[in-house]
């Protein structure tokens, strides 16, 4: 019996979780974490599991990773924790809402034996914008990310990916955890304009 899709699930599980807590703590090192577990997703995800989305999802967190790490390490460009406005929320989920259905459409004509397409595409793209507003060091990534962890645990668990299930509901507390450790920073409120203003810069 092959036992690799187990090790490298249990593997990237435990990078996974050193990426979280690293990254609620604010310590740079989350990203390099978050670079490995996501590398070793791509391989479980694509051929074992067929959770296309996911496996798409785990490159462009490898990716992001690595962005992630140089954005951190510029002191001279160190970004307060922000607060943004409702206005910001709703343009976030609409843009995500869109994006999703849209990738929902890909998935399902390109992959045809796609499990849970529908659940796939938005975890998947929702997963996309958390990773880049957590980067951008809103507060309200973790919100996010308590929901998308949730959801994403239930479609784990109907795919046998049982130990990744668990991690995602561990996920879920972390994150709420994380939420906690950032409001700690007394965040900067930050109206939609000013977002819209800044990244035009």
């Amino acid at each position: 019996m092959d036992n690799s899709p187990l090790i490298i699930e249990i593997l990237a599980t435990a990078f996974g979780l050193a990426y979280v807590i690293l990254a609620a703590k604010k310590i740079i090192w989350c990203w390099l974490m978050g670079i490995i577990g996501s590398a070793l997703s791509i391989y479980l995800f694509w051929v074992y599991s067929k959770l296309y989305a996911e496996a798409i999802l785990s490159f462009y967190y490898v990716l992001t990773g690595v962005i992630g790490w140089i954005q951190w390490n510029k002191p001279q460009e160190d970004k307060p924790f922000i607060k943004v406005d409702f206005k910001a929320h709703v343009l976030f989920i609409v843009i995500a809402t869109v994006l999703s259905l849209g990738f929902y459409q890909i998935v399902t004509n390109v992959f045809t034996d796609a499990a849970r397409p529908m659940l796939d595409s938005f975890t998947t793209v929702f997963s996309f914008m958390a990773t880049w507003i957590t980067i951008k060091k809103w507060l309200s990534s973790w919100i996010y990310w308590i929901v998308i962890d949730a959801v994403t645990a239930v479609m784990y668990w109907s795919r046998d990916l049982n130990i990744y299930a668990g991690l995602m509901v561990l996920y879920t507390v972390l994150a709420v955890y994380g939420y906690l450790e950032w409001r700690k920073s007394n965040p900067k409120s930050v109206s939609l304009s000013e977002l819209l203003i800044s990244s035009g810069k």
